[in-house]
């Protein structure tokens, strides 16, 4: 929705007017720079305008000039706050920015307000009393957020392509983060592709302290899964209930913008159900809803989006892909691309996104359900690879996967030999490895044979074995949905999100 730059230390104006210029795709609206060559800290911000259009120009101040800010994002609870903050004695300047509410709120609540926010957020807050920035990234991680700090440079940019605009800031590849690429199809935080950067995990916060130079990482919100003590007899109508009520109050919030909205629509659950809560909030014929078809039968769902919004009357709209277009826009989409990404998805969702954007600003999806409701196909596998992997002998098991192996090559989506093989190639291991394997662009064996040597699968995975070991839970479906959502989703499809949408904004 808009780009953030900056640094302290090391650098001058054209530093931080070329990092602004690595990202102005992020924000065509407008452009700021604040510097105080003084206390060398300079602040750069591209704007995508959203809300507030004629009154939320950043960087932004407090009235007496002591607490700024460069934002990307949205709050969408920043009414309730500013009424809140407001009754607490704080005077804003603008009609209703969600920008000012952060300025006021770091000055009344400290670092901890951001445990009041409901929104998807990265900014930096620069203190000039206490001399230091405060950064934060929201809870899963939607909007990115990478750093460096050395001797001499503290820089932040919502892109690696700006960070490294600075002319101090030349970093070799990481060697560690281009096998977990390989290896997962994505760089998971904290790690970049480059040495020496880093990306702010969501669901954490930073702190750097402009005199000593230190800079502190906490965590203030983790996604926790804990069992039920008890299920009530009529829990799964409850259950629905409170989903229904929770999944509506946040498409509402959402709908909240100063420029035109739709929803993007594939026909699956996750998208259906977003976009019939948003009808109903915005009545019908008024929700534009948006799909991207497939020459190609078994990739192709846009009956199943055409049957959803005749269902919910949103005025609805299909561009079909065929295999010359993607060839075609492929070049461009990855050399924009600031950081190397596996999801072959990337080249629809830009051109989705594309096709949105000719005729409005925003637009909501269905992305996170299936990570937070297990519809992904491995979830399905789970309790037969179990069973298979107790009851069958490892000779057997490798002679399956030998045979299995020579099965003839299908190019259709999720087809047989395809599921067959990566599931066997997954049960090669511990099942703490089966979803990062079963998912690998590269099976370890593979992994081996490109880089020339033996790989340490537990350095390689270690985020993967992390998030399995350290689940509340001992169940197979709670250990692989704390994969999918704590890895798989910031990762990998809100960063694929992010990068695509903002190609066009």
């Amino acid at each position: 929705m808009c780009g953030i730059a900056g640094f302290v230390g090391q650098g001058s104006r054209e530093d931080i007017t070329r990092m602004n210029a690595a990202q102005a795709w992020r924000g065509p609206d407008a452009e700021g720079i604040w510097a105080d060559p003084a206390h060398g800290v300079y602040l750069g911000h591209m704007r995508l305008s959203i809300i507030d259009l004629g009154g939320g120009a950043q960087p932004m101040w407090t009235q007496d000039g002591d607490v700024g800010v460069v934002f990307n994002g949205e709050i969408y609870n920043h009414a309730e706050l500013r009424g809140e903050l407001k009754s607490l004695g704080a005077r804003f300047v603008t009609d209703h920015s969600d920008t000012e509410v952060l300025l006021h709120g770091y000055r009344e609540w400290g670092d901890a307000f951001v445990n009041r926010l409901n929104g998807m957020w990265a900014f930096v807050i620069y203190d000039r009393r206490r001399r230091r920035l405060f950064a934060s990234r929201d809870r899963f991680g939607k909007k990115p957020f990478y750093y460096i700090n050395r001797p001499g440079l503290f820089a932040f940019a919502s892109e690696l392509t700006a960070l490294t605009a600075h002319g101090a800031i030349a970093c070799p590849v990481s060697a560690l983060a281009l096998r977990k690429f390989f290896a997962y199809g994505y760089i998971p935080a904290p790690h970049s592709i480059l040495e020496g950067v880093f990306k702010l995990p969501g669901g954490h916060s930073l702190a750097h302290e402009l005199v000593s130079g230190t800079v502190r990482v906490w965590k203030y919100w983790d996604f926790v899964l804990e069992p039920f003590e008890d299920i009530a007899a009529d829990a799964e109508r409850e259950w629905c209930e409170q989903l229904r009520a929770l999944l509506g109050a946040a498409v509402k919030r959402r709908l909240i913008s100063d420029v035109p909205i739709g929803a993007f629509l594939s026909g699956g659950i996750d998208s259906s159900a977003v976009a019939a809560f948003a009808a109903r909030e915005l009545g019908p014929g008024r929700l534009n809803t948006y799909s991207i078809g497939f020459e190609e039968p078994s990739f192709d769902e846009s009956a199943y989006a055409r049957r959803a919004a005749d269902l919910v009357q949103s005025t609805h709209r299909l561009k079909m892909l065929s295999i010359d277009a993607a060839r075609q826009v492929l070049p461009y989409v990855l050399s924009r691309l600031d950081e190397p990404l596996g999801d072959s998805s990337l080249l629809p969702t830009y051109l989705l996104c594309g096709f949105a954007r000719e005729h409005v600003t925003v637009a909501i999806g269905g992305d996170g359900g299936d990570e937070l409701f297990a519809g992904y196909d491995p979830f399905r596998a789970l309790r037969w690879a179990d069973l298979y992997q107790k009851l069958m002998p490892r000779p057997v098991h490798r002679a399956i996967s030998l045979l299995i192996a020579r099965l003839p090559v299908s190019h259709r989506n999720m087809s047989l030999d395809f599921k067959l093989k990566r599931t066997l190639r997954g049960l090669d291991h511990l099942p703490s490895l089966w979803c990062p394997v079963w998912m690998a662009p590269l099976g370890p064996d593979d992994l081996e044979e490109c880089f020339g040597g033996r790989i340490d699968l537990e350095d390689v995975y270690s985020e993967a074995i992390e998030q399995w070991e350290s689940c509340r839970s001992g169940a197979l479906v709670d250990r692989t949905l704390q994969f999918y959502t704590k890895l798989y989703l910031q990762d990998d499809i809100l960063t694929k999100v992010d990068r695509a949408s903002m190609m066009h904004s």
